[in-house]
């Protein structure tokens, strides 16, 4: 989903701001965290799986 909710949450923002609705908005910044959260994860686990990988290579050698 990604890039849909970051748009769909800068629309629900922007959506909120105008109209005054607290609760559009922050279920739009919400859903757009959720983008950022999830590259996040996976960047973490790209991460934790380059480390396993790289011990895995050690372990072999010794």
């Amino acid at each position: 989903m990604g890039l849909i909710d970051k748009v769909t949450g800068r629309v629900k923002q922007a959506a909120g701001d105008l109209t005054g609705d607290e609760k559009t908005r922050k279920q739009g910044a919400r859903e757009e965290r959720k983008d950022d959260v999830s590259k996040e994860a996976e960047s973490k686990e790209a991460e934790a799986s380059a480390k396993r990988q790289e011990q895995a290579d050690l372990d072999r050698k010794t």
